[in-house]
């Protein structure tokens, strides 16, 4: 169900301050905390003395302490100290967690921690470089993640789930689609020339009034659970659909689908751009128009989720825009296949 050799975002570095934060990551529980130098920590969230999360304890020094008994434990999950009696048990340790800080997240990695490398690590750079302005939050969606990235790989939706924001009828229906796979995933293309820009790229006033633009949209895929969005527009004939889009509309959306169960999916999300760095009233458009699409999908990815309860899973009735969800899917089934039968996926190509 899980890759487990695999970095998995967390939380947001800005969330994690001065109490330990819970966290239930590809069903594990886990609590990730700030130890009095700044490091951040992953513990799986459990005293091993009489069960209670460790995230309902206090951060002390270096360590976390539980809210129970007071065992505290460094962050290699080794108890340290028994407040009750002189001696340690030496069995009282809690797994750890491999986790980095960057680009403004932090990263667990939830399988074996001889292998955790942070060169793994997709190259969202778009969050923190200064060159870019970025706003972002986490969604909690009750649905799988797979049909998270399933609703990101095809954005033919935009014209039918997000005609307020971000889509409209033309944008879909002249699509030209392709898709092809990379080492680490696909990327899936669309280009839609001559069409009305949707509502968002009206409001972002870098477009010119009353033109129509060609759009694009360029959308990488990197397994396990990432998605990185390059879409934007540019006045009709002015060279976007040969590749030229400095002079357009350029906005990225950086995805990470963290899988907290089998249904459910802590969404990290940022918009990030290259025009209107540090103008407070663009950070608030892009907030609000994108927090208003993700809310628009999530209504729909529950409401597939909860059908999915009662039946499999299917792609009987494939479109053409499945195309690169379907590949991401087998692509993710056969790593996942492939790291349970002792295969190093890190240092051997996809199939």
């Amino acid at each position: 169900m899980y890759l487990r050799n695999a970095w998995y975002v967390a939380a947001w570095s800005r969330d994690i301050v001065d109490r330990p934060v819970a966290r239930r990551m590809l069903d594990e529980p886990v609590v990730v905390f700030r130890t009095s130098d700044g490091t951040v920590v992953a513990l799986e969230d459990r005293c091993p003395h009489r069960h209670l999360p460790l995230s309902m304890g206090q951060c002390v020094g270096q360590a976390i302490q539980c809210g129970y008994h007071g065992m505290v434990f460094d962050a290699g999950g080794q108890c340290i100290e028994v407040p009750s009696q002189g001696f340690v048990p030496p069995t009282a340790r809690v797994r750890a967690y491999p986790a980095v800080e960057r680009y403004g997240w932090v990263w667990v990695w939830m399988g074996e921690a001889d292998r955790a490398d942070p060169a793994l690590i997709p190259d969202f750079h778009h969050l923190t470089d200064p060159g870019y302005a970025a706003v972002g939050k986490t969604n909690h969606v009750s649905a799988a993640y797979t049909l998270v990235t399933d609703n990101l790989l095809d954005l033919s939706h935009v014209g039918y789930v997000h005609t307020t924001t971000i889509g409209n009828a033309a944008f879909t229906e002249k699509g030209r689609l392709t898709h092809r796979r990379t080492d680490r995933g696909v990327v899936v293309s669309r280009f839609s020339p001559d069409v009305p820009p949707p509502p968002t790229y009206i409001k972002t006033g870098v477009l010119p009034i009353g033109k129509n633009i060609d759009r694009w949209q360029h959308i990488e895929f990197i397994a396990p659970c990432f998605v990185l969005i390059h879409v934007g527009g540019a006045e009709a004939g002015t060279g976007a659909l040969d590749g030229r889009y400095d002079h357009g509309l350029n906005i990225w959306v950086i995805n990470a689908m963290t899988p907290e169960t089998a249904t459910t999916t802590n969404y990290f999300w940022a918009s990030a751009r290259r025009h209107a760095i540090g103008d407070a009233d663009a950070d608030a458009l892009f907030f609000n128009q994108v927090s208003e699409a993700f809310e628009e999908d999530r209504r729909v990815l529950e409401a597939q989720q909860a059908v999915l309860l009662t039946r499999d899973d299917s792609w009987a009735v494939a479109l053409k825009a499945d195309a690169g969800a379907i590949e991401a899917r087998r692509m993710l089934e056969r790593m996942i296949a492939r790291e349970a039968a002792g295969e190093d996926l890190a240092t051997s190509a996809v199939a």
